[in-house]
């Protein structure tokens, strides 16, 4: 029988990871999947970023760390792949137990969301990450608790889907005339525009499909 499991948020500092370095180069906003290592012990990254995402590309295509960077463009946001020479501080937390779900780097700054099984996982993540970086822990909730995601799991949802909507929601975002506008909600969410907005069209998208075709 595993223990509670827990999701998780914390910020890190001091990272020398090229995503770490180009976000605080650039002032640009990267939300990230979490990077797959390979048997050559090249990292796989796979990332998008909103604005300004040109000068993104220029920096990480500087970086001798980087090898086979490709950018899309897709609903306003570009996309990233690329191989890093350089391992990422999340590695070393997935050893420990961390479950990344999300990563965002912005200004050099690293926000992880993800889960770990109870809180001794917990503080051998925390422990792990402190080692090389400086850590803070922002959020500690039970998987599934009412007050985490309950809206989500009934209208199948992702957690950042409902968030988004909840936060645009209470800002006045979908009031007429608006009394938010799509750049003061992300700035809230701490994401960039292209983020929120795609998290809100795509939560839009699931809510309406289910309430129209019922």
């Amino acid at each position: 029988m595993i223990d509670e499991c827990l999701v998780v948020e914390f910020s890190v500092t001091g990272d020398d990871c090229p995503l770490a370095d180009a976000s605080r180069k650039t002032g640009v906003t990267v939300d990230a999947r979490p990077p797959q290592l390979r048997r050559d012990d090249n990292a796989l990254l796979r990332f998008s970023a909103g604005d300004a995402a040109d000068d993104l590309a220029a920096v990480l295509d500087a970086d001798e760390r980087i090898r086979y960077l490709h950018t899309s463009r897709t609903d306003g946001a570009t996309n990233f792949r690329c191989l890093s020479k350089h391992p990422c501080v999340v590695h070393e937390l997935t050893d420990a137990g961390f479950m990344a779900e999300t990563l965002q780097y912005r200004e050099g700054v690293e926000r992880h969301t993800g889960a770990v099984v109870g809180h001794d996982v917990l503080q051998g993540v925390l422990a792990a990450a402190a080692e090389t970086v400086g850590v803070s822990l922002e959020r500690v909730s039970p998987l599934g608790s009412e007050d985490d995601d309950a809206v989500a799991q009934r209208w199948d949802l992702t957690s950042a889907q409902e968030v988004a909507l909840r936060t645009a929601l209470e800002m006045g975002y979908f009031e007429v005339p608006r009394s938010a506008t799509a750049s003061d909600v992300a700035d809230e969410l701490g994401i960039s525009k292209s983020a929120f907005l795609e998290r809100l069209h795509r939560g839009q998208a699931t809510l309406f499909t289910q309430i129209l075709q019922s």
